[in-house]
């Protein structure tokens, strides 16, 4: 597990030292692409690593026995699609796993970049969205970064593109879907407009993806009890930095743009404590979307206190504080013993 914790601790070192100024678009894209390089093939030459890293294997070797239209109307077809091709080319798993690596990083990176220290972002998002979420969960994986990509395009006001954005992550894992209706909260004029756009894109992706397997879902999801291990502590970790965001609401709303978007995030993180204990699964699955919080909230923190706490301090905190998850996790959760020791297909034996 020490490739885990190494990879971190740089990421911690560059935050720790990078400057503290809030800048809506971070142009130096070269750095940016090495970063998006290296997590990708981190992530997508990964071999034997994650829990469901079997299941993904069993799909990739029978989806060759499905037809092109049998793949487009199967519920998530963005993933199975890349399947097919890779499969039909002769690729391995690995060229799956590598193009929705590259999605997911583009996705995050975008994101973190109209932050006011990207580099905490990333540092951020490491121990639960990096390790635990690409590495083990790839079709949501995907779906999460194309939500990421959506909300750097909020940021600059791009509605449309936020909507292309997150409807090809539903492609990938249908619970993307919920995230559109958020787009309404963008801030300036028009709402009435988006909101029927929403409303139309909305409606046309749940008649597509989901229609057919809405009472499926709901018994699996709600009348059976399917319970998701782990759900109280995955939905905890974004109810801290709602509560942090409420706390200092008044001081977002002076120093950032975006206050009714994440208000919306925020109230969602908390009820989701609430309804866990209803339908842990589907909660879980939802919730996924509101840890966005964590790397917004936690990434404009040592900005946001800066009058009151010196930023070093505050990022110190922040790392400090994902470091002991990243420990508790690796050496402790149910299902840890599937991500150790890491393994990589480009350097087999090194770690």
């Amino acid at each position: 597990m020490l490739i885990y914790f190494l990879i971190f601790l740089i990421g911690a070192i560059i935050a720790s030292s990078a400057q503290v100024k809030y800048d809506t678009f971070q142009k130096k894209n070269g750095i940016w692409n090495i970063l998006i390089i290296f997590y990708s093939l981190l992530i997508g030459f990964r071999d034997h690593v994650g829990g469901d890293w079997n299941n993904y294997l069993k799909h990739f070797e029978l989806i060759s026995y499905y037809s092109i239209t049998e793949i487009l109307n199967r519920s998530d077809p963005g993933y199975y699609i890349i399947n097919w091709l890779m499969k039909d080319w002769g690729f391995e798993i690995y060229s799956v796993n590598l193009i929705c690596a590259v999605l997911f990083m583009i996705g995050l990176v975008s994101f973190a970049k109209r932050q006011p220290n990207p580099w905490l972002a990333i540092a951020v998002a490491f121990p639960y969205l990096i390790v635990v979420v690409a590495m083990g969960y790839t079709r949501q994986a995907v779906a999460l970064g194309f939500v990421f990509w959506g909300l750097a395009a909020l940021a600059d006001k791009k509605f449309i593109k936020f909507l292309i954005l997150v409807s090809l992550g539903a492609t990938f894992h249908k619970s993307a879907v919920l995230m559109i209706g958020l787009g309404i909260f963008l801030q300036g004029h028009g709402k009435f407009i988006r909101l029927i756009a929403v409303l139309f894109v909305g409606i046309g992706i749940w008649s597509a993806f989901l229609a057919e397997y809405q009472d499926a879902l709901w018994q699996n999801y709600v009348e059976v009890q399917m319970e998701s291990q782990g759900a109280y502590i995955r939905v905890a970790m974004n109810l801290v930095p709602a509560v942090i965001f409420l706390f200092f609401r008044k001081h977002w709303k002076q120093q950032f743009q975006d206050y009714s978007f994440w208000f919306i995030i925020a109230v969602g993180s908390i009820l989701a404590v609430a309804l866990v204990p209803f339908a842990s699964t589907a909660v879980d699955r939802i919730a996924l979307y509101f840890t966005p919080i964590q790397v917004v909230v936690y990434s404009r923190l040592p900005y946001l206190l800066r009058n009151m706490i010196a930023p070093q301090t505050t990022t110190f905190l922040i790392l400090a504080y994902y470091f002991a998850v990243l420990y508790v996790w690796l050496n402790y959760a149910t299902h840890a013993q599937y991500w150790i020791p890491y393994q990589n297909a480009l350097f087999e034996g090194v770690f």
